[in-house]
């Protein structure tokens, strides 16, 4: 148990990676372990798109960059700055040697009649994708490997789903770059004492 607390607080961001290629093998134990992640009413909802070949990340990454682009021509971000941010971002999707676009898909959650549990449901499907999200992220980690999850999907599903031609039933939720760490990172968190409460029942 010791080793999983210190895998936890160990993992970190990286944007960085080698050139070396991600093992088919290592590929599978990491969708392995996020498929072990919890969900709501075990109807595990996620689904992963990979993408390896360097033309299918750089289109996706060009596409997702017009639409960034346009976005932040619209919040009056002058030419350099816009180039600056979609430069980067550019870099960071097509040089990952390896990246896993997680979704999810509301086929096998249930329905109902009005919007309010309809809505809750899909809750419950975006944080069942988001905790195999998380067993991937720590998997990567604890294989030796780095990872950084991306939300950008988020800002162009339409993009993303056009681009690498998705089932209609799969949602974008966070693009997961993956590779052999190239640089070391640090981190630090709030102290707990700010993002805790208790409850008691003079309250």
């Amino acid at each position: 148990m010791s080793d999983l607390i210190e895998l936890i607080h160990s993992r970190r961001s990286i944007r960085r990676y080698t050139d070396q290629p991600v093992p088919p093998a290592l590929v599978e134990r990491l969708l392995t372990a996020a498929t072990w992640a919890p969900s709501a009413h075990n109807r595990q909802p996620w689904r992963f798109a990979i993408l390896e070949d360097g033309a299918t990340k750089a289109r996706l990454a060009a596409a997702m960059g017009e639409r960034l682009r346009r976005d932040l021509a619209a919040d009056g971000l002058d030419d350099a700055a816009i180039e600056r941010d979609a430069g980067r971002a550019y870099a960071r999707i097509s040089g990952a040697p390896l990246l896993i676009l997680l979704c999810l898909s509301p086929a096998d959650m249930d329905d109902y009649p009005d919007d309010r549990r309809r809505g809750h449901e899909m809750t419950m499907a975006v944080q069942s994708a988001a905790m195999a999200g998380q067993n991937l992220l720590l998997a990567a980690h604890g294989l030796g490997l780095g990872a950084c999850w991306l939300c950008a999907p988020l800002f162009c599903p339409d993009v993303v789903a056009a681009t690498l031609a998705l089932p209609p039933d799969w949602q974008p939720q966070g693009l997961i770059t993956v590779g052999y760490p190239a640089e070391t990172k640090t981190k630090t968190r709030a102290p707990l004492e700010t993002r805790v409460r208790l409850v008691t029942s003079d309250e």
